[in-house]
């Protein structure tokens, strides 16, 4: 479908363009849609775009350049666009729904400062098609506009129905708004400007508040009083000194603002900005309605001149429902509030999903460092530090394993970053170099919220009693230690991953900890999984494809076994082993690390996984790291980089993966429910 409005809309905005000191430039030609050539505009706009109009390496660069700084745009259809590419939904803030036939509808102005929507009045009675979304973005957007459900036939988000919003994107800014599908509305000077207001925004001309509508930031919720979306006898009164240039004003005894998107609920204190050369009074704190219980209340003193603020504060008591301000004092003028404050309890950071699991390396060394030669990053004939067996070079230049406090402690930084809560720890056998460290890599994992799960190598000596022996030792050693993994849904028991399983054909001697450990085999022969307790792959390459990655999940949930495939972002191991013939796989600027996610994730494909484990965080040697790598590598030495991932360039490409893991770990977690 294609919107007749396009051509007005162009138009319209060539000439806000004009008017307002930038330039236009339309464009239905996909192949714009390049780093180098997005980094020459401040903003994108989507004009009811429909369907699929990018492919995958334009998706990354329209990304990369939001995230990088630049600005989006979307104009009704473009909810309505780029199904298939799950990211777009964040970008754009929710995709279309349904409609019902074009008619009038009353809007409420939840945000009377934001430059889009400073303009209108609280409510706005217009004539458009409404479109109804597929899920309620408030909270994850800051909502500008909302339907009033009431006023219309046809709308399906329950009475919650945000139509404007705004909100940052990474170091970017992206502007949606629903209306806009008639010829007639580029013409109205209102929604003219709500245009402009909002390309201006997303070109960062101008200064917003886009933090998220109704989602508290660090200890609370803050809000502009004069962005009220219900008002008895108030209006915005201009103050240059006012934070944003305006307060909530005229206020007069029992007059009431409220505030539908802010919650009263676990709210402990009020604070507010005020002023008064008037004859003061008090502000009540109410939830529900401007007649609803009483949560607590301050008294506003004159401050002798309207552009004077002061800060008032009170605790308040237990409420639930959305925030009301009741004002009451004698006759006349009380006084203006600017900005204030809900006081909540601390948010506790984010736990990092246990149920996904990241292959760690603890076996480099450098001579200053506590292992006192160089290991592992002169494989392949190379001298470092230039010169190291990695077709990458890390961020951190070649490090040390033992170094806790530097390269470990900025590890478990990025082991955070990425969403995983759990690291499997690449370990040789007792009394190994990685044994010896393992102590002081858990005590770094634990000061930053990270779990060890181990990764039992085929070390000289390996057998099947020989593993539930290191089992026995490992758990004895830390098993109380507050980084040692334990999975909760699966009876607390710890996880050891058996490296190249099949090296030993008889593993009875795994019944042994059969009620204490999960075992895994690296193996999707399901004939040679006889006494382990769950499955994984490792391989970097065959998530590409997913080779028996349904019949081995399946047969696992059958049998009640752990299943966890492996996804790789790629796979290059030709500088440290000169000469070896084993495929490679490109990573294709992130595409084959999305791929292998997704086929893990379709349970057609990747058999409904219990887990998903990551090859690897710094397996440096196979390419296969999500660990940042440097964006300016030693040169001469042919290294790659991760320069084009997802879109992002130079710095910003450095932890492109970090962020892709983030994001699929949360869509795992979403998928889990």
């Amino acid at each position: 479908f294609r919107h007749d409005s396009i051509p007005a809309g162009i138009a319209a905005i060539q000439q806000l363009g004009t008017a307002n000191d930038f330039t236009v430039t339309a464009t239905e030609d996909a192949t714009a849609f390049t780093p180098q050539n997005l980094a020459t505009y401040e903003a994108v706009v989507f004009l009811s775009t429909t369907g699929d109009v990018l492919n995958d390496t334009q998706q990354n660069a329209l990304k990369g350049y939001v995230d990088g700084g630049g600005g989006f745009v979307g104009v009704h259809a473009a909810a309505d666009t780029e199904y298939d590419w799950p990211e777009y939904e964040d970008l754009v803030g929710a995709w279309f729904q349904s409609h019902p036939a074009i008619q009038e509808a009353r809007l409420t102005t939840e945000d009377h400062v934001h430059p889009a929507t400073a303009h209108l009045d609280d409510t706005w009675t217009r004539t458009d098609e409404w479109y109804n979304y597929r899920s309620n973005p408030r909270g994850d957007v800051h909502i500008l506009q909302s339907l009033d459900e009431s006023s219309y036939s046809g709308g399906e988000m329950a009475g919650d129905h945000p139509i404007t919003w705004c909100h940052p994107q990474q170091d970017g800014r992206s502007f949606y708004t629903g209306l806009g599908h008639t010829i007639e509305s580029f013409a109205d000077p209102d929604f003219r400007q709500l245009l402009l207001g909002g390309i201006q925004y997303a070109a960062g001309a101008v200064e917003a508040d886009c933090s998220s509508t109704g989602d508290p930031g660090p200890g609370g919720d803050s809000a502009e009083a004069e962005a009220y979306t219900s008002s008895s006898g108030v209006q915005s009164a201009p103050h240059a000194a006012a934070s944003g240039g305006a307060t909530l004003g005229y206020i007069d005894d029992g007059d009431w603002a409220g505030y539908s998107s802010l919650d009263t609920a676990g709210a402990t204190a009020f604070s507010a900005t005020v002023s008064s050369a008037g004859a003061g009074g008090t502000i009540e704190i109410r939830s529900g309605s401007a007649a609803g219980p009483l949560l607590g209340s301050v008294d506003v003193a004159p401050t002798g001149g309207w552009e004077t603020f002061t800060e008032v504060t009170t605790t308040l008591t237990a409420g639930t429902g959305p925030l009301f301000l009741r004002f009451t004092g004698g006759a006349g003028a009380l006084f203006d509030v600017d900005r204030f404050t809900l006081t909540r309890a601390p948010a506790t950071e984010d736990e990092g999903s246990s149920d996904v699991h990241l292959f760690y390396y603890p076996w480099y060394g450098t001579p200053e460092g506590p292992a006192g030669s160089w290991r592992h990053w002169q494989q392949g004939g190379h001298t470092p530090p230039a010169s190291i067996g990695a077709d990458l070079y890390p961020k951190l230049g070649p490090y040390d394993s033992g170094d806790i406090a530097g390269a470990v402690d900025q590890h478990m930084e990025w082991v955070q970053r990425s969403g995983a809560g759990v690291i499997v720890y690449s370990w040789w056998g007792q009394g190994s170099y990685e044994d010896g460290l393992a102590g002081d890599v858990m005590d770094a994992a634990a000061r930053h919220g990270i779990e060890v799960a181990w990764h039992i190598e085929p070390y000289t000596g390996r057998t099947a009693a020989s593993v539930v022996d290191d089992i026995a030792d490992l758990e004895g050693k830390f098993g109380d230690h507050p980084a040692f993994y334990r999975d909760a849904a699966h009876g607390d028991r710890n996880a050891y991953y058996v490296f190249e399983s099949l090296r030993i054909q008889d593993w009875s001697a795994l019944d042994a900890v059969k009620d204490t450990a999960i075992v895994l085999a690296q193996t999707t022969d399901t004939t040679k999984v006889a006494h382990f307790g769950g499955i994984y792959t490792y391989d970097g390459i065959a998530g590409a494809t997913a080779p028996g990655w349904k019949q081995a999940g399946d047969y696992a949930k059958a049998n009640g076994l752990v299943w966890a495939p492996s996804v790789a972002p790629g796979y290059i191991d030709d500088r440290a082993v000169p000469g070896n013939t084993t495929p490679t796989l490109g990573r294709a600027d992130g595409a084959s690390y999305d791929r292998q996610w997704n086929n893990a994730l379709d349970p057609a494909i990747g058999g409904d996984p219990t887990w998903v484990s990551v090859t690897s965080f710094n397996e440096w040697h196979e390419g296969s790291s999500i660990e940042p790598a440097a964006s300016d590598p030693p040169p001469g030495h042919g290294y790659e980089t991760f320069e084009g991932a997802y879109g992002k360039t130079g710095a910003a490409a450095e932890t492109a993966y970090l962020d892709r893991t983030a994001y699929w770990t949360d869509r795992f977690e979403q998928r889990r429910g």
